[in-house]
């Protein structure tokens, strides 16, 4: 009962404040347009941008237009593609990877791992025309792994029983409400060996490694830029000013003009991130209260 009360307390407070200061909100956003708009771009004029690959890769979909758009402007001569992500799923990142390889076909790109490269991030990035590195970032974690758990006797205690009705022999392989049986176990494993044979093949022709000494650089490792840089896996190591000093360099532009992020699109990212982080701390208050007030 108190964590309903504490819940609608919360939703009442955020709705009081809602209502007060909406109006103030959108007035202060409209002066932020207008202002915005008055100063001016550089977009017209840049020939350079960045394009960053932050936290785990799920959905590639805006990191992927945003080297869509970069590919097709004639006026950007280059793309500097910033890495700090510990991987994610492999079809996203395979896309990203596709896109990289797509976009240096037409202008140079230049990777660089501002913190860790590893898995699916190295997997999208290396089909740059350089990868560099912050010596103290994570690179490498070439690998392929799928996880799940088994309920089973959590759902019996629980009397929890499983119906399902199928069609396909391996239709239910993978699913957590009980344990894998040993074909099913080969079955994903073979789909696993085809993936990590998918993901090593790209790895060694884009970098030009010997695929045979995979075990030493492709067997799920993550190491420091250095070992990495001697492995083959990068290119150099860096800071990012040299990084950007390298693409100005291969890109031939005889003025560099970095393209600045749009200064609403930056605007709502900050309020996005903000939001959440309210949110999460609102729910985080609640949980903690309730707990509080139950133990009491």
């Amino acid at each position: 009962m108190q964590l309903i009360k504490s819940f609608f307390k919360i939703l009442g407070n955020g709705i009081k404040f809602i209502n007060t200061y909406f109006k103030t909100f959108v007035l202060f956003l409209i002066i932020i347009w207008i202002f915005a708009s008055n100063q001016g771009s550089n977009s017209h004029f840049a020939n350079l941008e960045r394009i960053d690959l932050k936290g785990e890769i799920f959905d590639s979909s805006s990191v992927l237009e945003k080297i869509i758009k970069a590919k097709n402007d004639n006026q950007i001569k280059g793309v500097l593609f910033v890495i700090d992500s510990p991987g994610g799923a492999f079809a996203p990142s395979m896309e990203l990877s596709l896109a990289i390889k797509d976009l240096r076909a037409k202008k140079p790109v230049v990777v660089y791992a501002s913190g860790t490269m590893a898995s699916g991030s190295y997997l999208a990035g290396v089909g740059a025309n350089k990868i560099l590195a912050n010596p103290a970032s994570f690179i490498g974690s070439i690998g392929v792994i799928m996880q799940g758990a088994d309920i089973s006797e959590l759902a019996n205690k629980l009397g929890i029983k499983e119906q399902t009705i199928q069609a396909g022999e391996f239709k239910s392989a993978g699913t957590f409400t009980r344990a894998w049986s040993g074909k099913e176990k080969q079955y994903l494993q073979n789909l696993i060996d085809q993936s990590y044979d998918l993901f090593v093949d790209f790895v060694a022709k884009e970098r030009n490694l010997d695929k045979a000494q995979k075990n030493t650089w492709a067997n799920a490792r993550v190491f420091l830029a250095q070992k990495a840089k001697e492995l083959g896996l990068i290119d150099n190591i860096s800071n990012y000013e040299n990084a950007k000093k390298e693409l100005e360099k291969l890109s031939k532009v005889q003025t560099p003009i970095w393209k600045e992020e749009d200064k609403i699109d930056k605007l709502f990212n900050r309020l996005e991130n903000k939001t959440s982080s309210l949110i999460s701390q609102s729910f985080t208050q609640l949980i903690y209260k309730s707990a509080f007030f139950e133990t009491r």
